[in-house]
């Protein structure tokens, strides 16, 4: 917990703590001093100062609700950002995680709902018994010592039940994870089982699964007995003790508003307050822990120790005799590919649609592992190297340009936050992006996807990465505004760009066409005599073109 949301939020639960501490003594010098003593108007005052006395609490409980986000909303985002962090190292290791988004949209809600749900109980039960226990000695230390300790015999109970009680709720929730995997398996074969008359066999497939599921089920149920136990010792006991020992009390001098004044306590303070604590912490509170660990677990990825870091020798990109599929026993999309792209070359990626073109540039920026061969940015293979040094080595910008919620200079330096307003102006400039006032504030679904996509390049032109890969991300320009964008980007360094106009690969030093059975590399003029799919695809970007603006 942050100290000054937290102080903030234990000084204002003094003044919700004033009627649990002065309400027993109301009703004593109510009942004593007013209704017994034959003055009416003197116990309605005392009666009317618990009013006054739920006012102040009413106060400290609003300041103390207002005050809760400050506590849940942090705690919140520390959980989102160990989800996400969790989920980009996973996938930087090859490891896609499929359960990110569910951890990320539902189980770190549920965790800051009961997170602070659990807050509110336990810091209400605090302030209660705190209460309670300066009031009832304000009217006899007999009353506190009488009504004080069953009600912690039965809190401790309470507490010694949590980890038997934590435990089969875990396993009540593996259970019927096992459940529900058994029975998918069934129900999505079922018109073979009814087919093949193999009913008896699929349901023995889900009987052991049931029968573990109703049994942690009824340990569950077990658990729950023995809360209400609990709470039965430590909410009536107090009370119990308190009449039984009221002749004795009488005798030794304490007046029958004191006994009311204890039973108050008891019935309007303990009980609501263990029966609060005992119900929070037994429901919410265990999800809060089940859920919470399952979320850790889930996120906690520890990087690969590195003896020695490689360090980069050059900007060279390689691929060598690099073979990948998207599973092990799917066709090769990219089959023992050899090619080098020197720094500072503009080269072009040309093929039909789903060929492999966003694989091959996945491979380069090193977000896939190859299955054989090897990819190195300069000289380093890019498995070796850390998240943050590929960050700073090559920049990929999609079709679809991401543009976030914020102000446009917020946007521009996302991927170098110390650019100054001149450096946007130059990369602005060189891309041929006129984007007005960087403090603007951008609303992406007002946008339209060119202009998204001029924001994208203009944060890629600022990058401190040499290597810049453009996968069709010009697409929703025109041909002058792409022509310009991409000079930039070949004059800046390393420019490998997936083409989707002619103009694209004609002003490219090299092109690397992909055919799905091999690919072929070289100039304009080279491919035109040596590749039949380079001159189909020409043919096929011209189609709609005047003769006199063909290429010659």
């Amino acid at each position: 917990m942050s100290p000054r949301p937290t102080a903030a939020l234990l000084l204002w639960s003094l003044p919700e703590a004033v009627p649990a501490a002065v309400s027993g003594i109301a009703i004593a010098n109510a009942v004593d001093q007013g209704f017994l003593a034959g003055r009416p108007g003197v116990g309605m005052l005392w009666l009317a100062s618990l009013l006054v006395v739920s006012v102040v609490g009413a106060v400290g409980t609003r300041m103390v609700f207002r005050r809760l986000g400050d506590l849940a909303e942090p705690f919140r985002d520390k959980l989102v950002h160990r989800v996400v962090g969790g989920a980009l190292r996973n996938g930087a290791d090859g490891r896609p995680d499929h359960g990110a988004l569910a951890r990320f949209t539902r189980q770190v809600e549920i965790v800051r709902d009961t997170y602070a749900g659990l807050v509110v109980v336990v810091r209400g039960f605090l302030v209660t018994v705190v209460g309670v226990v300066i009031g009832s000695l304000s009217i006899a230390p007999a009353i506190a010592l009488l009504i004080l300790p069953p009600f912690l015999l039965g809190l401790l109970a309470f507490l010694a039940v949590l980890g038997v009680a934590a435990a089969r709720q875990r396993a009540s929730v593996l259970a019927d994870e096992r459940l529900s995997d058994a029975a998918d398996r069934v129900f999505s074969g079922v018109r073979d089982i009814s087919a093949c008359g193999t009913e008896a066999a699929a349901a023995a497939l889900v009987a052991t699964p049931i029968a573990e599921q109703a049994a942690a089920e009824r340990a569950l149920a077990k658990v729950a007995a023995l809360r209400t136990a609990c709470f039965a010792i430590g909410g009536w006991l107090p009370l119990l003790v308190l009449l039984f020992a009221g002749p004795w009390l009488v005798g030794n001098g304490l007046t029958a508003g004191g006994i009311m004044g204890g039973a108050t306590y008891v019935l309007f303070g303990l009980q609501p307050a263990l029966q609060n604590f005992v119900a929070g912490v037994g429901g919410s509170g265990l999800r809060f822990v089940i859920t919470l660990g399952r979320v850790l677990d889930a996120s906690d990825v520890a990087a690969a120790p590195r003896a020695d870091h490689p360090k980069l020798d050059g900007h060279t990109v390689r691929l060598r005799d690099v073979t990948f599929a998207y599973g092990p026993h799917a066709e090769p999309v990219v089959d023992h590919l050899d090619l080098t792209v020197e720094h500072g070359e503009h080269l072009a990626v040309v093929g039909p649609s789903g060929i492999g073109k966003s694989t091959v540039v996945s491979l380069l920026c090193g977000l896939l592992r190859p299955d054989d061969g090897e990819v190195t940015l300069g000289d380093v293979p890019s498995a070796d190297l850390e998240p943050a040094e590929l960050a700073t080595t090559r920049v990929l910008i999609p079709q679809e340009a991401y543009v976030f919620t914020g102000t446009l200079r917020e946007n521009l330096t996302y991927l170098n936050p110390d650019a100054t307003t001149d450096e946007l102006d130059s990369a602005a400039a060189a891309i041929g992006a006129d984007l007005g006032d960087y403090d603007t504030e951008l609303r992406p679904e007002e946008m339209s996807a060119g202009e998204r996509q001029l924001v994208a390049l203009v944060r890629a032109y600022l990058s401190p990465a040499p290597l810049v890969v453009l996968d069709e991300a010009t697409c929703h320009l025109d041909p002058v505004a792409e022509r310009r964008a991409e000079d930039a980007f070949a004059a800046r360094g390393t420019l490998i760009v997936i083409a989707h106009r002619i103009s694209s690969a004609l002003r490219a030093d090299r092109v690397l066409v992909l055919d799905g059975a091999g690919a072929a590399v070289g100039d304009h003029a080279t491919l035109l005599r040596t590749s039949p799919l380079y001159r189909d695809l020409l043919g096929h970007w011209e189609a709609g073109r005047t003769p006199a603006s063909q290429p010659a």
